[in-house]
């Protein structure tokens, strides 16, 4: 198979990073770089993806020619990256349908646990865990269906990440969504980089947490959050 080319010649790849060149916009591993790929592009990536992938193979001596196990490796393995496990960096946010708070809720709402699923940035080994998010509404904050946190959710999760800073832009999106008083998210997840290689360690977890407003000031209103949730294993 040749390497997918624009009509210039030019691989696709390289055409995207220069829209985002020119347009002074980082393309980190956590990034979403959707308005910077043109519609039937993903597509052409997809094929450039498989191609490289194969390369990667080949030097790792996998005779994927006559192993019947690996004979499509390369295909599958570029179609898992970027139409699954890394479909956050290549899509645009879901539509999440926003409704006033006519109801004036003013109450604490926790929403959880929600199961993600990700890969670290550093070596690309599975991510999986579960997040629980507390919202402190007020008469302005916009309500979206308890589904809509799973979806974005799954969105943010969905490109190579760590914990930290997932958890993080997570809670930049749903701040912007809601605009809420307050907003707390808590983020349990087993890492394969531990357990899979390195110190190959099967039980170890980490949890992080993210409060912003009400959450951050009200140690009572903090506590109460953090009691609701469940006991983690």
């Amino acid at each position: 198979m040749n390497l997918t080319v624009t009509d210039e010649g030019t691989p696709i790849s390289v055409k995207i990073r220069e829209r985002l060149a020119a347009s002074r916009k980082r393309y980190y591993a956590n990034d979403n770089i959707a308005e910077f790929i043109e519609p039937g592009e993903l597509e052409k990536l997809l094929d450039e993806v498989e191609v490289k992938m194969q390369g990667v193979l080949d030097s790792m001596v996998i005779d994927t020619e006559h192993d019947h196990n690996t004979g499509d490796t390369a295909r599958r393995v570029a179609k898992m990256y970027l139409t699954e496990v890394f479909r956050g960096r290549y899509v645009k946010p879901p539509t999440i349908t926003e409704f006033p708070n006519v109801g004036h809720l003013n109450e604490l709402m926790i929403v959880g646990p929600i199961t993600v699923r990700s890969a670290c940035s550093h070596h690309f080994c599975p991510v999986m865990g579960q997040i629980w998010i507390g919202v402190m509404p007020n008469e302005h904050t916009n309500v979206i269906g308890l589904s809509k946190y799973a979806r974005l959710a799954e969105w943010v999760m969905g490109r190579p990440q760590i914990q930290e800073e997932a958890v993080v832009q997570l809670a930049d999106l749903i701040q912007e969504k809601t605009q809420p008083d307050g907003l707390a998210i808590v983020m349990e997840a087993s890492h394969f980089c531990m357990s899979w290689r390195g110190v190959k360690d099967m039980d170890s977890k980490m949890i992080n947490s993210v409060m912003r407003g009400v959450f951050l000031k009200d140690p009572n209103l903090r506590r109460e959050f953090l009691s609701l949730i469940p006991k983690k294993s």
